[in-house]
């Protein structure tokens, strides 16, 4: 009888315990429900993005070249019209809507990153170092946008669904994840840590802290340094023979 006396009261103490840390014991914050992240982060850069899209030639765009940053535009608008202050599950057309942005943000970056390297082979592009420095890293930087906008919308099913703690298998395995001591509990991966991701994935051309697990999150990130280490070196290559 004391036997199950005492049973009862230690499953009683580590439910209450279980209760006190708010759910903390039974799984990590990137693996359960919970609140969307703020819509802030990605709203700025994307914003860079497309100012970034406006300040490159005009020969390098697609025409009219004001038709894609405005069709972004009108886009974003609608997705912080329906989620003004986070990203939250609402209805499944708003993660088609932001995917159909980012594919813009993409295609007129590509466009402009083909031309300028076609360009740079051809002779027809860089006869002065500043501003052909300029343009490269502007599209270089645009680059690093585009795919951490790729990163954070697949990572997981999306941040739709990591709001709602669906995937248990992380695409992307961040260094809070395999050490939960070196982070608060509430800690769960948001937009800026795949900023990051992009950015280091673009200056070293290979995984630094963050690892991708999955298959196409190894492609993605082989295709991203391919396209920042041909990028750079044709037009760092052709801005020092400028210079010369």
């Amino acid at each position: 009888m004391s036997d199950s006396t005492d049973n009862a009261e230690s499953r009683l103490a580590r439910i209450e315990r279980l209760l006190e840390s708010g759910g903390r014991d039974a799984a990590p914050a990137w693996r359960r429900a919970t609140q969307g992240e703020p819509r802030w982060a990605v709203t700025a850069v994307i914003l860079v993005a497309v100012a970034l899209q406006l300040m490159l030639p005009h020969r390098l765009t697609l025409q009219p070249y004001w038709a894609l940053p405005t069709l972004e535009l009108v886009l974003l608008a609608g997705l912080i019209a329906a989620n003004p202050r986070r990203v939250e599950p609402r209805t499944r057309w708003l993660r088609w809507l932001g995917l159909a942005m980012i594919c813009l943000i993409s295609l007129a970056n590509g466009w402009a990153a083909v031309r300028l390297v076609a360009g740079l082979v051809n002779g027809t592009e860089g006869t002065d170092a500043g501003p052909l420095l300029l343009t490269g890293g502007g599209i270089w930087l645009t680059n690093v946008i585009v795919f951490a906008l790729w990163y954070w919308e697949w990572d997981r099913g999306g941040p739709l669904a990591r709001s709602q703690g669906h995937h248990q298998f992380a695409d992307f395995l961040f260094v809070q994840m395999q050490s939960p001591q070196t982070a608060p509990p509430d800690w769960e991966p948001a937009f800026p840590d795949y900023l990051y991701l992009s950015f280091t994935n673009s200056t070293a051309f290979s995984p630094t802290d963050v690892m991708p697990l999955s298959r196409w999150a190894k492609m993605l990130m082989m295709v991203q340094s391919s396209v920042s280490l041909v990028t750079v070196v044709l037009v760092v290559a052709r801005a020092v023979n400028i210079l010369r």
